[in-house]
């Protein structure tokens, strides 16, 4: 390094790296976002919000709501660590399986509104167990497809290092 290279100020950052990081932060920011909408569904009784001893329709629509904002924000976020658009089978892969694993957690929460759950429609939707175990399920599909989505840390850089 010459000295012209030491007292030069810090080079500026390409207008692709500037609109990546943006779209990390957008995504992370969708995430947190999410994540408080998805709390007052899942635990009102954290934000003082809680009127009733059960889980209702609107609980679960409200966490349900939650968990897309955090999966749209999630996916902003990983994808765009994939800069040059170039996806590999698994990152594919990943992104249908977040997409697949919010339908589960859709179709298992609201399973009494579509008349397939335990309570028939005459009567209130009840959240239970099985349509619990089914969100969660839906859950750890869309953490597997975060997963997957997340680049592999190519060999050229880890050479280099």
């Amino acid at each position: 390094m010459n000295d012209s290279e030491k007292n030069s100020p810090a080079p500026e950052l390409s207008s692709e790296k500037t609109a990546s990081r943006m779209r990390v932060r957008t995504g992370l920011v969708l995430v947190l976002f999410g994540l408080v909408v998805f709390l007052i569904g899942a635990r009102p009784q954290i934000f003082g919000l809680d009127r009733s001893p059960v889980v209702g329709f609107v609980q679960i629509a409200v966490f349900l709501v939650g968990l897309a904002i955090v999966c749209i924000g999630g996916y902003i976020s990983l994808m765009a660590f994939w800069n040059n658009g170039a996806r590999t089978i698994a990152a594919d892969i990943g992104s249908r399986l977040v997409a697949t694993g919010y339908v589960v957690a859709v179709f298992s929460g609201m399973a009494d509104v579509f008349g397939f759950g335990s309570e028939m429609p005459p009567t209130v939707p009840f959240f239970g167990r099985w349509q619990a175990m089914g969100v969660q399920i839906g859950e750890v599909i869309v953490a597997i497809g975060f997963l997957l989505l997340i680049p592999p840390r190519s060999h050229k850089k880890a050479e280099e290092e």
